[in-house]
């Protein structure tokens, strides 16, 4: 098969590997395409800790397609269905994954991109935010999952007030139903127009979706007295400081909103499932810019740089 292999930093190769074969319990799915992550911009970068050349298929997590062989003790599930599951060498033409980590999917979804791992994300983050009616909530960072974000806490309620850097990611929470927004300039300007829009309380939830400092600085100055700070941003490129000085006077809840327990992430992908299939988010539109194989360095260089009208990248295998 043909798979992606990182050979340094912000280097790639598509190489012929052998084709994995499923072990007992695991499926293999030939894959149709796989999503990429902000969260492979620190290995694509090279950090000292990488080491060179990477697994064939490695990084790519956001995979779907079709099962084309299972292993032993396999049940419920067969060749030819159409899936969305766990996995993580996504980058190539076939993948294996834990038969308890796939996700059939429906006809009503066939042909259309399904990617149940950052899908699942979003359902999950949201769950844990606890967001109620009335509440006023602000998404500080509006990429895909900020905008997915917003879609929910809209349905759910809420006032949104999206916070982003780029007119077109405030057009797309505007489209999304945030109910403000405000650009991601000055720091101080933020906090007095969120001040200003809530009448001096701030905001009930806050979602900081970036992954830097900043961001997180901000977003704990926009969360009201026991209100609920959650972290879905990927802080992966070195340590925070926090201001716990005001975390502490404001007694506020903090939630980093990302799991590890796969059957966790199971379950947000069947919500995300029911969710797409039922009509009450179409993340679709979202999936600016698809590459093919051969260009997924171009697709990891564009989720980096986010070039005009860009939210999420997707390679694509025929």
């Amino acid at each position: 098969m043909r798979a992606a292999v990182q050979t340094g930093p912000g280097r790639m190769q598509i190489q012929d590997v052998p084709r994995p074969e499923p072990g007992p319990g695991q499926v293999r799915l030939r894959l149709e395409g796989c999503g990429v992550c902000a969260s492979n911009l620190t290995p694509w970068a090279g950090p000292e800790w990488m080491r060179f050349p990477g697994e064939p298929g490695g990084l790519g997590h956001e995979g779907w397609g079709v099962i084309d062989a299972v292993g032993e003790g396999v049940s419920g599930l067969a060749p030819g269905q159409r899936v969305a599951a766990l996995s993580f060498r996504s980058y190539a033409e076939y993948d294996l994954a834990e038969a308890r980590h796939v996700l059939p999917l429906p006809d009503a979804l066939a042909g259309q991109p399904f990617l149940g791992e950052p899908l699942g994300c979003a359902m999950n983050i949201f769950r844990r935010a606890g967001i109620e009616p009335g509440q006023s909530v602000a998404i500080v960072g509006i990429g895909f999952l900020g905008a997915i974000l917003t879609r929910l806490a809209t349905d759910a309620g809420a006032r949104v007030i999206a916070i982003s850097r780029r007119p077109y990611s405030l057009d797309l929470a505007r489209r999304m139903g945030a109910a403000e927004t405000i650009p991601m300039e000055d720091h101080a300007a933020i906090i007095e127009r969120v001040r200003e829009l809530t009448g001096g309380r701030f905001c009930e939830r806050v979602i900081e979706a970036v992954g830097k400092q900043w961001p997180l600085d901000l977003a704990g100055e926009l969360t009201a007295e026991r209100g609920r700070l959650v972290v879905a941003g990927y802080h992966q490129d070195g340590p925070r400081q926090v201001n716990m000085w005001l975390w502490n006077w404001r007694g506020i809840d903090v939630i980093n909103a990302h799991e590890r327990d796969p059957e966790t992430y199971m379950a947000g992908m069947r919500d995300a499932l029911e969710a797409v299939t039922s009509g009450r988010l179409d993340p679709a539109p979202l999936y600016t810019h698809r590459f093919p194989l051969e260009r997924l360095g171009e697709a990891l260089d564009a989720t980096r740089d986010r070039p005009e009208g860009f939210l999420k990248a997707v390679v694509t295998l025929p």
